[in-house]
């Protein structure tokens, strides 16, 4: 009796561990791992709201336009790149697919990409470097291509308002601040309070991690090179050290 037993076990055990069985698993996983990035991507560009469901077309149709997804609805390089990204992803992967970033210098990849994490208007105009006054440029044109086409899929929202959201009021702060210029001085270059500075430059830190990530993912080792450069820039001081600014 325990004889048979162990032989039946055995060929169960034989079974599920068949060629046959390992690949069929294999390909279901994989199956389960595209859908798991598609409702990932899906999520992550309907802003993180309930608006998903109804603007689930249009939203297809923006990523399938962008090559994020074939017409399949199989995730492609592009997508998968921007599951690597928390926020802003569309922009921020497109400007990486350009190459945007790549000749610029590890502080003014910083600071051009304080857009994403600033969210204020401001009074003071900034002192900028031609090469950061063309960046911005680059970005802007950038969000523009991709509001106009969200607007050509249904997405209802103006062009207008998509470019709207990125603010270049701490550009030449972090510039500076990514150079080493002492906190007490950067601080004068703006009107946004000593606490939002902090608590944006921490975010950014966040931010170029993450195209550091996306930079390998596309076999960028320059770029995220540069990226890992500019976190370390930015990482010092009382930015970085707890305070009643990230309380």
């Amino acid at each position: 009796m325990r004889l048979r037993r162990l032989q039946d076990a055995l060929r169960e055990f034989n079974c599920i561990h068949s060629p046959t069985f390992a690949e069929q698993f294999a390909r279901v996983k994989e199956r389960m791992n595209v859908q798991e990035e598609l409702d990932k991507l899906l999520f992550l560009v309907s802003d993180q709201s309930l608006t998903l469901l109804p603007e689930y077309h249009q939203r297809i149709k923006v990523l399938q336009s962008l090559q994020y997804i074939d017409s399949a609805g199989a995730v492609q390089l592009k997508g998968r790149v921007a599951c690597q990204i928390s926020s802003h992803e569309l922009l921020l992967t497109e400007l990486l697919f350009e190459n945007s970033l790549s000749p610029l210098a590890p502080e003014e990849s910083a600071a051009l990409l304080s857009c994403l994490v600033f969210t204020q208007n401001t009074q003071v105009e900034p002192h900028l470097t031609n090469t950061l006054k063309e960046g911005i440029e680059r970005v802007l044109a950038v969000a523009k291509r991709i509001g106009e086409l969200q607007m050509d899929c249904g997405i209802a929202q103006t062009a207008e308002e998509f470019v709207g959201q990125f603010k270049f009021g701490l550009t030449e702060v972090v510039y500076c601040w990514a150079r080493g210029m002492p906190f007490a001085e950067i601080a004068q270059l703006t009107d946004v309070q000593e606490g939002t500075v902090v608590r944006c430059i921490q975010r950014l830190d966040e931010v170029l991690k993450e195209v550091r990530q996306a930079a390998r993912i596309v076999g960028d080792s320059v770029l995220g090179s540069k990226m890992e450069n500019a976190s370390l820039a930015i990482r010092r001081d009382i930015v970085f050290t707890a305070s009643l600014y990230t309380h």
